[in-house]
């Protein structure tokens, strides 16, 4: 006898996280979730390993490892900071910038596919709750990076 699916509201962190498998799911063997979501701070500008391990949530030898990765493929370079010659910024080449692009039309249409048969309401809701929380998840991290 089949379970009966509870209607209860489920937590933030359980939505987040089932949002994340079907990107995951979209990126194939192309990237991994955190190469993703690397490339896609690296398409806002270029940053120094600690700001990138700050900005992601990871260690810093976890940034080196992906960074290590990415450059290898052509995605990512290592070029040594203009002020200061001490810093490394990571910058995203032409390839890994047509990578994220491609990555992001799979995620998307993976999303639609979810979201198609839901309300227009409901999606758009959606689509402007995250946007916002975007905007100030990065309006409060570019205050603790300056």
């Amino acid at each position: 006898m089949p379970t009966k699916v509870s209607r209860a509201v489920a937590s933030p962190a359980r939505v987040v996280a089932r949002l994340a498998r079907i990107v995951e799911q979209s990126l194939g063997d192309d990237l991994t979730l955190p190469q993703y979501r690397l490339l896609a701070f690296l398409s806002q500008g270029d940053w120094a390993a600690s700001a990138l391990a700050d900005r992601l949530a990871v260690s810093r030898p976890s940034v080196t490892g992906l960074v290590d990765g990415l450059v290898k493929r052509g995605y990512v370079e290592r070029r040594t900071g203009e002020a200061d010659r001490r810093r490394v910024d990571h910058v995203i080449t032409d390839a890994g910038r047509a990578a994220l692009e491609a990555a992001d039309k799979r995620a998307d249409q993976a999303l639609q596919a979810v979201f198609g048969d839901l309300p227009t309401d409901v999606t758009a809701d959606a689509h402007r709750s995250l946007c916002r929380l975007h905007q100030e998840m990065d309006a409060r991290l570019e205050g603790k990076l300056r």
